[in-house]
């Protein structure tokens, strides 16, 4: 049965000679097909756990549905694994009537890994999709300090890391009634595309889309696949620990997100949209 962590064996070896023979937990990983009306759509490497939400928000990442009216029903089409129990890493999403199959050129002719969003997309112009909402439009505004306060927020969340140390996270932070912002939604995953889908995913069920004043934050690199995401779903800032890819940019300077890359606590840069951060003393 598909487990998020696993228990193994593990010799630790140290500098100074010693050893010690001991468990270790690591982050689960198994392939997960999403079938759409039955019919395969794509394979991808994910960490078990919140899967109808994954994949929902793939099929919201591949324009196959705009929203959850748009889903009939989802359900697990699993087989029988090699230790006698169901192995629930097959999904079926039944498309709600009147909502169009997805275009054949979209599927995924190769498995996605855990490390690519957008392995085996058929076509480039698949890659590049333009998105319903215009973020340009969206006036929110962040103080510095609020934006620097995120990274540690999502990792005092991160339970599977803290359990494994592998697994990347992405957390959506969401205005509440009182004007803060709040961590509304947390996953954890070993491909940063997937936790990024489970999170749109979770939106989309709901929330809703477009995701007016929301931020994204991811513990790793904010890549190209990352930022169409975020878009798609109408989130006007993604943050990043780490560096962002130059297509990440162009594409985040296209469609007015405000993209931010470094963001280690104590400084960031923000690589678009500047105007939305507001800096201490602006």
């Amino acid at each position: 049965m598909a487990r998020v962590t696993q228990r193994r064996r593990v010799r630790r070896l140290r500098a100074d000679g010693t050893q010690r023979d001991r468990a270790d937990a690591v982050a689960g990983e198994e392939p997960l097909e999403i079938r759409v009306g039955g019919r395969s759509f794509s394979v991808t490497m994910r960490t078990p756990g919140d899967d109808f939400d994954l994949a929902v928000g793939f099929l919201h990442g591949e324009g196959v549905v705009g929203s959850w009216a748009d889903v009939a029903q989802i359900d697990y089409r699993s087989g029988i694994g090699a230790d006698g129990l169901r192995d629930y890493n097959v999904v079926d999403v039944q498309l709600a009537e009147g909502v169009a199959p997805p275009d054949p050129s979209l599927e995924r002719h190769v498995y996605t890994s855990s490390s690519c969003g957008v392995c085996g997309t058929a076509s480039i112009e698949a890659v590049r999709r333009t998105g319903a909402h215009d973020l340009g439009e969206d006036a929110a505004v962040y103080p510095l300090p609020e934006v620097l306060a995120l990274p540690d927020r999502l990792r005092a969340a991160q339970a599977v890391f803290d359990r494994t140390g592998g697994v990347h996270a992405a957390g959506l932070f969401l205005r509440s009634e009182d004007g803060a912002l709040d961590l509304a939604c947390l996953r954890e995953d070993v491909g940063r595309h997937n936790a990024v889908d489970k999170v749109v995913g979770w939106a989309l069920r709901d929330r809703g889309m477009p995701l007016r004043g929301a931020v994204l934050q991811v513990s790793g690199r904010a890549s190209f696949e990352l930022v169409q995401k975020a878009a798609l779903a109408g989130i006007p800032m993604l943050s990043a620990v780490s560096a962002p890819s130059s297509l990440a940019v162009e594409l985040a300077e296209e469609t007015g997100m405000t993209l931010v890359g470094f963001n280690r606590g104590e400084s960031l840069n923000v690589y678009t949209g500047a105007g939305r951060v507001l800096a201490v003393g602006a």
